[in-house]
């Protein structure tokens, strides 16, 4: 206990210097992971991910200028068009632009894609760590001109509720995560049912990020997965012990996601797989490095054809986030964040984790060495992959 104490004293006198000292704070954060009490992690992660300078002065105007800008664009890309829609609806008798208009520029058009990866977005937050209560939960902090009753906004939760489903399937995506599509209106019974108007979970928060990211985006939209990047993001921020933080979390979540994006967003882009900075590179890296610490553990995954396609694709392009639960992703983003070579360290992470199953691995068939490596969270110590990764990252 006392330890810790002394390590949150630690943090304290770093984060409360007038000029952050970037290197003690990434080390510090790196060797033992961010504490959330007081907010650290919170913190740590706004000046890892180059949303807050190093300066402390500089933090209130920061976070004023971006948390408006933040407000810009919802008001241009949400509440501005949900106006529009709603007075469209009510005035549908009237000449002008409809959904049969063929004209390419008719807003129709973009309309109808817009909802057509709102829809999508929307099932993939409804069911964001379905093991944790926190994403169903009420926010504190509403958009209140989105949710109040007698708002002449159509927001999004009532376009996903006027949108069809397009197929009945059960299916899996490049990422390896399974997903689900119905082909009916979503209703009050379905298995995530909406907060009442007037409130506002904490998907639906989420929701909204992810869907202005993808409009602010064009080149790269929303690619499924993206929902497991975004959301310990969010916790994080949105449980800050300091109020004014947890108001503004969904406007720092988004820049932070945004710096976060423009490190990794290569992984999301198919056509990159395998280009110098695409997934399929970090997967060859893995696999070298597991022949250079392992080379019997990387022959029986050889002679088994266990190819990372099958594991590593997802462990490397989702940082992690569906291999353990929150608390744990975490732990291992406080590393990841503070990494001074930037996400290098997350393969040596994913070679530990191989390295620390090598027994079962050595013994064990293809279809199970399959479940072992698909289902690594519960099978593995997080503490002591951590510290073999540190370990292999030294050597």
């Amino acid at each position: 206990m006392a330890g810790y104490q002394q390590r949150l004293k630690q943090f304290q006198e770093i984060l409360d210097a007038d000029v952050i000292n970037l290197k003690s704070l990434k080390s510090l954060s790196f060797s033992s992971g961010c504490p959330h009490e007081k907010g650290y992690r919170s913190l740590c992660w706004k000046i890892f991910l180059n949303y807050l300078p190093r300066e402390r002065a500089q933090w209130p105007k920061v976070l004023q200028k971006q948390r408006k800008l933040y407000q810009q664009y919802m008001e241009e890309i949400i509440i501005l068009p949900g106006k529009k829609m709603k007075s469209q609806a009510s005035a549908s008798g009237e000449l002008g632009d409809h959904p049969l208009n063929p004209n390419p520029d008719s807003e129709w058009r973009e309309t109808f894609h817009d909802n057509e990866m709102l829809v999508q977005i929307d099932k993939d937050c409804r069911r964001l760590c379905p093991d944790l209560s926190f994403f169903q939960q009420a926010t504190e902090y509403p958009c209140e001109e989105l949710v109040n009753a007698s708002s002449n906004v159509e927001n999004l939760r009532k376009r996903v509720e006027h949108c069809v489903l397009q197929s009945e399937t059960v299916s899996k995506n490049r990422l390896g995560i399974t997903f689900n599509a119905v082909s009916r209106k979503r209703t009050q019974s379905d298995e995530y049912a909406v907060l009442p108007d007037g409130k506002e979970a904490h998907w639906e928060v989420v929701e909204r990020i992810l869907f202005l990211y993808a409009k602010l985006n064009p080149g790269l939209g929303y690619v499924q997965g993206m929902n497991e990047i975004l959301g310990p993001i969010y916790y994080t921020f949105a449980t800050d012990p300091d109020q004014g933080y947890r108001e503004s979390a969904e406007a720092d979540s988004f820049f932070c996601f945004t710096c976060l994006m423009g490190e990794i967003r290569d992984f999301f882009i198919k056509t990159l797989d395998d280009a110098p900075c695409g997934i399929g590179s970090k997967m060859n890296q893995l696999m070298a490095m597991v022949q250079k610490y392992d080379r019997p553990l990387w022959q029986r995954l050889e002679d088994q054809e266990l190819r990372p396609q099958f594991f590593a694709f997802r462990w490397i392009t989702l940082l992690l986030s569906q291999e353990f639960q929150l608390p744990e992703v975490l732990r291992i983003w406080d590393s990841l964040f503070a990494d001074k070579d930037r996400f290098d360290f997350l393969i040596y992470v994913c070679c530990a984790m191989l390295v620390s199953i090598r027994h079962e691995l050595l013994r064990g068939d293809f279809p199970n060495n399959m479940k072992l490596v698909q289902r690594m969270g519960s099978t593995i110590d997080l503490q002591q992959v951590l510290t073999k990764a540190r370990e292999l990252s030294s050597g």
